[in-house]
């Protein structure tokens, strides 16, 4: 029988599903593909990042808002959704560093949150996964957590010896990681604003960089064309208010010049079951070829 194909992105923080890669699931939305985004956290023991939101009553009750806020978010992005359950760990902040609190993601057993996504994974059979390097992106200590259990999770899924009570095993096709900041794709930007007389936020960033620090970049293999969901993408973005603050530089590059100097989003594919030349522009590539598609 004929089958929709299957994308899960997971993710350590409410947010995360819309400030890293929310065009490219937008996009595989609108072509009729089933997307879900997991998300570890409840993002509990966030800040408050835009200060138009930092008010008593979003403080009390922050819980609730950010859930609120993702479910506007999945509901923009045209997603399905699906907490975890895990507690946000914070970041911890200090020298030397504070222990983590007992109750959060970060130092809950492996086996335990492997589990618990295993069974997302064997209920919603996901042809690809999405996940943080192992790096988490930024070194936040859920982002490093959500990439070891989405690495765990891909290769226990379709074993049927792990995590038996889990579900009928079911193995994704290929696995990729997303990536934090490259300082290729914010020099692009930052010389395009300049060349159009306009004021980049990126030139103190830039001059920060460590020149010793590898370019993300040079592990892309995957290039997604979504610059015709990047409205869509800004949207889900500002549905989370707490945290995304409408007049940084989330928003500094006019969405014209985005489209026209990085129309892309980018990842590099780390397991694949299927055959599949690089560079891609298709995260089903290889997958196409071996689903039968609806």
């Amino acid at each position: 029988m004929a089958e929709k194909l299957r994308l899960m992105t997971v993710h350590a923080h409410p947010d995360d599903e819309s400030s890293k890669g929310a065009a490219t699931t937008a996009r595989y939305v609108a072509e009729g593909h089933d997307v879900m985004v997991v998300t570890c956290t409840g993002g509990e023991r966030g800040s408050i990042l835009n200060p138009k939101m930092d008010r008593p009553e979003v403080a009390t009750n922050l819980t609730t808002v950010r859930r609120e806020e993702m479910a506007s978010a999945a509901k923009i992005l045209g997603v399905r959704h699906h907490w975890l359950g895990f507690v946000d760990s914070g970041l911890p902040e200090g020298n030397p560093l504070p222990p983590l609190p007992e109750d959060c993601f970060a130092v809950a057993p492996l086996a335990e949150s492997t589990a618990a996504l295993v069974r997302v994974m064997r209920e919603f059979r996901p042809h690809v996964v999405i996940t943080y390097d192992e790096n988490g992106g930024y070194p936040h200590p859920d982002h490093i957590r959500c990439h070891e259990v989405s690495v765990a999770a891909f290769d226990a899924c379709g074993d049927p010896d792990r995590f038996p009570a889990a579900g009928e095993p079911w193995q994704p096709l290929k696995l990729y990681y997303s990536h934090g900041f490259s300082r290729a794709k914010l020099t692009a930007f930052h010389e395009a604003l300049q060349a159009r007389g306009l004021d980049s936020p990126y030139g103190d960033w830039l001059n920060r960089w460590d020149p010793d620090r590898a370019d993300v970049l040079e592990r892309v293999t995957t290039r997604v064309e979504c610059a015709d969901y990047f409205d869509q993408r800004d949207d889900a973005l500002k549905a989370h208010a707490t945290q995304i603050d409408p007049d940084s530089r989330w928003f500094a590059v006019p969405r014209e010049l985005e489209r026209e100097v990085w129309p892309t989003e980018e990842y590099e594919l780390v397991r694949s079951l299927v055959d599949t030349t690089l560079p891609e522009d298709d995260l089903f590539a290889g997958v196409r070829e071996k689903v039968r598609v609806a």
